[in-house]
């Protein structure tokens, strides 16, 4: 695959006709009909190469979407029928980084993919600690190549263990890591976290748990 693509595009024929295109190409597609579905998902999950963005969608249009896609790195281009110099000029200047009016040929929209993925791409570092991969920078994890969906605080709860890995963390030590100082919850939140992070990574001996204390994420391979 050349890379995961989300489509955010509220016509269901234009958004079929992209994906079927683009899956044609060697892409693999994510469809969203509306802003705020394509918001909720982008919260949970970044894994996306580039995007493709409406600006006209119910829900949420494509500019106030355009920050949810940014903080998870991810590129944009925006493929509307909105080809004011205006719309473009806010397009581009909000952090966008290509802007096709419709209508458009699917070729061209495949060349502005392919310089846009060239000009953004970046050597992304990973962390590898017993067959799971993760790569920071995008939220992903994978487990012997597999995607492993994480929630964003088991994530954060990860990358504690990994950045203290085989150094012993007491709950409070998690609680105030991953909610602040301030934080006042119960300690048996750290527990639930943990116990999702070993079922779904199959971590359960390498998160030890240390009595009268909390945890330790063991390993030497990060």
């Amino acid at each position: 695959m050349k890379g995961k693509v989300l489509v955010i595009e509220d016509e269901a024929a234009i958004s079929d006709l992209i994906c079927m295109n683009l899956e044609v190409a060697g892409y693999e597609t994510v469809p969203f009909f509306r802003g705020d579905e394509a918001a909720a998902e982008l919260e949970q999950n970044g894994a996306y190469d580039i995007a493709l963005l409406d600006v006209m969608l119910p829900g949420m249009d494509g500019f106030e979407l355009l920050p949810f896609l940014q903080r998870q790195n991810i590129p944009v281009i925006f493929l509307t029928a909105k080809g004011d110099i205006a719309s473009k000029v806010k397009g581009l200047k909000g952090g966008a980084d290509d802007y096709i009016v419709k209508p458009f040929e699917m070729l061209e929209l495949l060349v502005r993919m392919e310089k846009v993925l060239e000009r953004t791409a970046k050597k992304e570092e990973s962390i590898q600690i017993h067959g799971v991969t993760i790569y920071p920078d995008r939220h992903l994890v994978l487990k012997e190549g597999e995607e492993v969906v994480l929630k964003p605080m088991e994530f954060e709860c990860l990358m504690m263990f990994v950045k203290y890995k085989n150094i012993a963390l007491s709950r409070e030590q998690i609680l105030k890591g991953l909610w602040g100082v301030e934080f006042e919850g119960e300690t048996r939140t750290v527990d639930v976290h943990v116990a999702q992070l070993r079922k779904k990574l199959d971590f359960g001996d390498v998160i030890k748990t240390i009595p009268k204390v909390g945890y330790r994420l063991e390993g030497e391979e990060i």
